[in-house]
């Protein structure tokens, strides 16, 4: 007997459809995995065999095909099991196969019979609804999951047993609840969407007001940082806190960052709901190039996709490795990972802040005020540490601030808080987000070609200062245009609509690297 049953994989960050055929014929006892298959799906066929025996039902004696359809898609994982048990049992006449229309299956099984989580629920979830099924049968640990989804019912079952006693006879089902939609129409049962306390505040730090300045400048146009100074100055502490200033993640965002933590298995069991609060991602410095952009014979998101619409804070950005470093240079300008293989092409999105931050010499102490301790790094040695950052790289960083070390180490005045800080960011990104509501954006990050001369637009002092400043300097069309985004990000700060000269040499002055140069 033939029957097929829908099923899901995840490639990239979407779901992939998978039509589960499991056919039964007469022969000599043997179940064949067809389909370009992995070791961990070819394997399934002992873990639902002993599934299926321990729930109290019959695995066939006979000649079982199962073909994971299609053919030339390579697949990989445990989501399969649940979906390979059913169509086994529906072939076999144990289950009747009308029941299981329009119905997708994902997960994996244990021995006993017991159905475990996978990574990938809510965009397999999604694609479900997308290509018009209209039930997904999942683990019980992933129900709140997967009814992020609306539209479309969810079945939560513990073991096999409880899906033959339960889901099949309508009883104990757990349906999408609908009559408690969000703003997106999106079911928040089970998954309170609430964001989490943080304990960092950006009254700890003492003094440091220009780097406290960058982090609004920063925060309020999800522009790239770096700071630079000697140990102890505060350039993690700061960095720490960037999180706390940024308005939460909209409906659209949420979705994008809880999509891609679920399916890199990192969304946990918790009962949050979307995810709210924008991501803070701290690799450590030995992190390889895969690591941080992604890859994999089948490509998995990396660092900086797990960064999307949050933050990727690298500390001592010159310790990692110059191949890790280089490797950032395309998604900070395309905003997305390509990454190529023998079966397809795989693109990740990789929308994200820079923060970083370095020491100015190996030993962190060039330059310092402190006499009994001195820079001991030779010439050769400086300029290996800083080689390790490439030109075109430090372009893409459009704060380069300067930390000198603190003196004072008590404040003199109290010091702004978060919840100030994170009033004052939401107002200018409240007034990019009306500007550029039509144009498909909304930072001004973002802003290039027309639209930065559009939006903005010098006035001939301005241009005059920046002209003067790009000749001296010897700063790239790419610096150039990173400035005025940022006097773009200034004037929002103070209310402006137009840019103002002095909006124009406050920009200027956190090019700290290109200074060094000259």
């Amino acid at each position: 007997m033939y029957v097929k049953i829908w099923s899901a994989s995840v490639f990239g960050i979407e779901g992939r459809l998978i039509e589960v055929e499991v056919n039964i014929s007469s022969g000599l006892p043997q179940v064949a995995v067809v389909g370009l298959p992995d070791s961990a799906v070819r394997e399934s066929v002992e873990r639902v065999r002993a599934a299926i025996q321990n729930g109290g039902m019959k695995f066939p004696l006979d000649r079982v095909t199962i073909n994971l359809a299609p053919a030339d898609l390579r697949k990989e994982g445990s989501a399969f099991d649940v979906a390979i048990a059913a169509g086994i049992l529906c072939a076999s006449g144990q289950v009747d196969p009308a029941l299981l229309a329009d119905t997708m299956f994902i997960g994996e099984l244990a021995l006993n019979g017991s159905v475990r989580g996978v990574p990938g629920i809510l965009p397999m979830t999604e694609l479900a609804r997308a290509t018009g099924i209209r039930r997904v049968v999942v683990p019980r640990s992933s129900v709140a999951e997967a009814q992020l989804i609306s539209g479309i019912e969810v079945f939560g079952i513990g073991s096999l047993a409880e899906w033959i006693n339960g889901f099949l006879d309508d009883v104990e089902t757990t349906p999408e609840v609908t009559d408690c939609p969000s703003l997106w129409g999106r079911s928040t049962r089970g998954r309170k969407a609430v964001e989490s306390e943080n304990a960092f505040d950006l009254a700890d730090v003492i003094g440091q007001e220009k780097g406290k300045r960058a982090l609004l400048i920063a925060a309020s146009g999800m522009h790239n940082l770096m700071f630079v100074g000697p140990p102890g100055t505060g350039k993690t502490m700061l960095c720490r806190r960037l999180p706390t200033l940024m308005p939460p993640l909209d409906e659209d965002e949420a979705l994008s960052v809880t999509k891609i933590f679920s399916v890199s298995g990192k969304l946990g069991k918790s009962d949050s709901g979307l995810i709210r609060q924008r991501p803070f991602r701290a690799p450590h410095h030995s992190i390889s190039a895969a690591g941080l952009i992604g890859g994999g014979s089948i490509p998995k998101p990396g660092e900086v996709t797990l960064a999307h619409h949050g933050i990727l804070f690298l500390d001592e950005m010159p310790e990692f490795s110059r191949a890790c470093l280089e490797s950032l240079r395309q998604p900070l300008e395309d905003r997305e990972v390509t990454i190529g293989r023998a079966r397809g092409v795989c693109r990740f999105p990789a929308r994200f802040m820079l923060a970083a931050s370095m020491n100015p010499c190996p030993c962190g102490f060039l330059g310092g005020s402190i006499a009994d301790r001195p820079c001991t790094c030779t010439p050769t040695a400086i300029a290996r540490y800083r080689a390790r950052m490439s030109g075109p790289l430090a372009d893409r960083l459009d704060l380069q601030v300067e930390l000198p070390r603190q003196t004072a180490r008590r404040a003199d005045s109290p010091a702004m808080t978060s919840a100030q800080a994170r009033e004052i960011v939401a107002e200018a990104a409240e007034r990019q987000r009306r500007r550029y509501s039509k144009y498909g954006f909304r930072w001004n990050s973002q802003l290039h070609g027309a639209y930065l001369h559009r939006f903005a637009a010098l006035d001939s002092e301005a241009e005059s200062l920046l002209r003067q400043v790009y000749e001296q300097l010897g700063l790239s069309f790419r610096a150039h245009d990173r400035i005025v985004r940022m006097s773009r990000t200034i004037a929002d700060l103070a209310g402006r609509e137009r840019i103002a000269l002095e909006d124009v040499t406050e920009a200027v002055g956190y090019r700290c690297l290109d200074e060094r140069v000259v």
